[in-house]
């Protein structure tokens, strides 16, 4: 356990010292402008994108975060490794001060998320894990003694009812149909509703089994929950090919996904995005 935090104590350590300017900055008035795309962005957003990148620079690895400047495609394509970063996953919950945002960081090598920590600057928790050590929570007073931090256990086969988390309250469409098939072959299902790459917590913790995607998302909303979830037999497949989604792209926007525990029967081939 301790080679984890040994190799990725710098990340680990960039979500912590951010969500501590996120939390100055959301316990008061605070600035914020649209971009150009519509979106939302605060000074947290730029506050907190400075410090993970002052922190990201000491690995010498290049970052795409959502707050950067990108490189160029031709440039990213000789990436072999890189960071992709969302300093402030859930402006508009920020904005709305519901406490639902969090602080996302994913390693990404050879176009997967080989490692992944998500901060939730409000509960001052963390999740992270990768393929060979698996998963852990821990607390941010407790983020430098490995002893304190809690194990995920690989995900179990679920039972009645099915959990399904999302952004909205009601379904509709592909989502409204990959539901109606998950009710034909598990029966009963509980929706819950949640901003933000936070739905991660209640999907490495089993509160939630399955979280659909039908909206647009970039690259950096999703690669850390991706290696997180998947150390520990969580699947996040593109609705298109049916297969794990890839990063480090031409266009850094995701397909349509749905995320869910590994030991379901969860068909996307019949699912058809607009």
């Amino acid at each position: 356990m301790s080679d984890f935090l040994n190799t990725y104590k710098i990340p680990i350590r960039a979500v912590v010292e951010s969500s501590k300017v996120i939390m100055e900055i959301y316990q008061r008035d605070f600035k914020r402008i649209q971009k150009e795309d519509g979106s939302p962005v605060t000074e947290a957003d730029l506050e907190s994108s400075k410090i993970i990148n002052q922190y990201l620079s000491k690995t010498g690895i290049p970052v795409t975060g959502e707050e950067l400047e990108k490189a160029e495609f031709k440039e990213r394509a000789s990436w072999t490794r890189s960071w992709c970063v969302d300093p402030l996953d859930g402006t508009k919950e920020f904005i709305r001060k519901n406490g639902e945002f969090v602080v996302n960081i994913a390693l990404i090598e050879n176009g997967c998320p080989v490692f992944g920590v998500i901060a939730s600057p409000v509960n001052q928790k963390i999740i992270a894990g990768n393929q060979e050590s698996g998963a852990f929570e821990f607390s941010f007073e407790d983020v430098d003694d490995m002893t304190k931090w809690r194990k995920l256990p690989n995900l179990k086969p679920v039972e009645s009812p099915v959990n399904v988390i999302s952004s909205r309250s009601h379904f509709s469409g592909n989502i409204l149909r990959l539901v109606e098939d998950i009710q034909q072959k598990y029966g009963p299902i509980e929706t819950a509703k949640m901003g933000s790459a936070l739905k991660f917590f209640e999907l490495v913790n089993e509160r939630a089994n399955v979280y659909p995607r039908f909206a647009p998302t970039m690259e950096w909303d999703i690669a850390a929950g991706q290696a997180i979830y998947e150390a520990i037999g969580g699947k996040i497949i593109d609705v298109h090919t049916g297969k794990p989604l890839i990063y480090n792209k031409k266009d850094l926007r995701n397909p349509h996904f749905v995320a869910f525990n590994g030991n379901m029967d969860v068909s996307v081939s019949s699912l058809q995005t607009p």
